[in-house]
């Protein structure tokens, strides 16, 4: 959410009269839609179009069948009503003009669940959109949601602000949420013009699902010992996920605070894979330095304390024990940032890996990983007075201080002049798909946690 501009207002609190007490998942207009829904993607082209090939009155049908389940559920989402018409005038106008690229510029517009940050209120949400890490193309995708807000994350917000970030867990879902995205922007969806975007929401209960899953299975295989505050959060659903609110709540609005590169992300910008990876560990080192604050801090809430000691250990067992080794070796930057937080504690001595186990020295581990925030933000701080190629190589530099280099690197070797005196581009071609392989570590505990990864595929809080 970094390219957000924080313009939107909290809006006062909407208490719904059926909220938590009508499953509207076993509804017959939820299902008409969701599977109306289902039939119209298999129909739609890559940009989201629907080619002319005789199936025009079908569809025609299909989104009828949509608007009308819309309109018969719109009455129990009252704070979104502007929203739910909307919606009802951009699929008509779609269907009336022959099914080209959607457009849902208006609607999306009139979509603003920022504005209404209440424990379980829910949102049904329509629109052609891709889904990160599942379709990459602009179908139509329906999901029923609702808000997580607990009262403590509402406390940190005041100091921790963030007006765009909503934290929701899933209701149902079609297709395109059936995989590993956790996440609902409103740039996914397919619409005329680019807007200032005012809201992102996350998925905390996917978060803490897959999270639970993977690191019960990870402390088994590494014979690691939790602490008992360790082994509550693994045990507990619900705590798992205000834990990862609280962990993205400041996650999120780190990513234009501090001192920066220009733009950390290079918006539009090609750069190597490595950059990004720093960026995204730099915000989660962030969230933990916050929570280690919070926790020693006598005048916070008990709730916040609490919430605060479990994000630390969400950090460091989502980082190494899912990042360093879900997805592909191709770039994989979530990956580096896992490989390169495990090697740091590591050499560090305060993580150990001795007869076959690993241990960790609790009480020196906050000051460790401190540290490595603080070397980030170093680089940081001192990237504003260096050329952009010059900043990657200090990047690449600090890393390799920590994190062994494929032995074919390039980089390692060293670029050629020629490559050095030339256009940024010569220089992320030659960073390899693979810069810095797994060691032999996570080559080992790949190899015995991929089918656990592979089955947290569309992984919600009932699994």
């Amino acid at each position: 959410m970094s390219n957000y501009i924080a313009d939107a207002l909290v809006g006062e609190p909407e208490v719904l009269e059926d909220a938590g007490t009508i499953d509207l998942t076993r509804s017959p207009a939820w299902l008409r839609l969701k599977h109306a829904a289902g039939v119209l993607q298999a129909v739609q082209a890559q940009d989201g179009s629907i080619p002319e090939t005789g199936t025009d009155a079908d569809a025609k049908g299909l989104v009828a069948e949509i608007t009308s389940a819309v309109q018969e559920l719109a009455p129990h989402f009252p704070h979104d009503a502007a929203y739910l018409a909307a919606l009802v005038v951009d699929f008509d106008r779609w269907a009336a003009s022959g099914f080209g690229v959607p457009d849902f510029y208006d609607a999306l517009m009139a979509f603003q669940p920022q504005q209404h940050r209440v424990d379980r209120i829910r949102h049904l949400v329509v629109f052609p959109m891709y889904t990160q890490n599942g379709s990459t193309n602009p179908l139509v995708e329906a999901v029923l949601i609702e808000v997580i807000w607990p009262e403590f994350v509402a406390e940190l917000e005041l100091e921790y602000t963030n007006r765009l970030f909503v934290p929701i867990r899933f209701l149902d879902f079609t297709a395109g949420y059936d995989t590993n995205s956790a996440v609902l922007f409103p740039e996914t969806v397919a619409m005329r013009q680019i807007p200032t975007f005012t809201w992102g929401a996350i998925f905390a209960d996917r978060e803490a699902a897959r999270f639970r899953r993977v690191v019960h299975a990870a402390a088994s295989i590494t014979r690691l010992e939790l602490p008992a505050e360790a082994e509550a959060l693994l045990d507990d659903q619900h705590l798992t996920e205000e834990t990862f609110v609280m962990w993205d709540l400041i996650h999120d609005r780190t990513h234009m605070r501090g001192d920066l590169p220009f733009d950390p992300f290079m918006i539009k910008q090609r750069m190597p894979f490595f950059l990004y990876s720093l960026e995204e560990l730099r915000c989660d080192l962030t969230a933990f330095r916050a929570s280690v604050k919070i926790e020693r801090d006598d005048t916070a809430s008990p709730d916040a304390r609490q919430h605060a000691k479990l994000v630390q250990y969400a950090v460091i067992f989502d980082r190494i024990f899912r990042f360093s080794i879900t997805g592909s070796r191709v770039r994989n930057y979530d990956g580096l940032g896992g490989q390169l937080l495990f090697a740091w504690l590591h050499q560090h001595h305060v993580l150990h890996w001795t007869d076959t186990a690993l241990s960790f020295d609790w009480d020196a581990v906050p000051d460790a990983v401190i540290a490595l925030g603080a070397r980030i933000d170093e680089l940081y701080w001192a990237s504003i007075d260096r050329p952009k190629k010059a900043h990657w190589l200090a990047a690449y530099e600090m890393l390799t201080q920590t994190l062994t280099p494929n032995p074919a690197s390039n980089w390692a070797r060293g670029l050629p002049l020629e490559v050095l005196a030339g256009a940024p581009k010569g220089y992320t071609d030659l960073v390899l798909d693979d810069e810095f392989p797994l060691s032999m570590f996570f080559e080992a505990l790949d190899k015995k946690m991929k089918p656990v990864i592979e089955s947290t595929v569309g992984i919600t809080a009932d699994a």
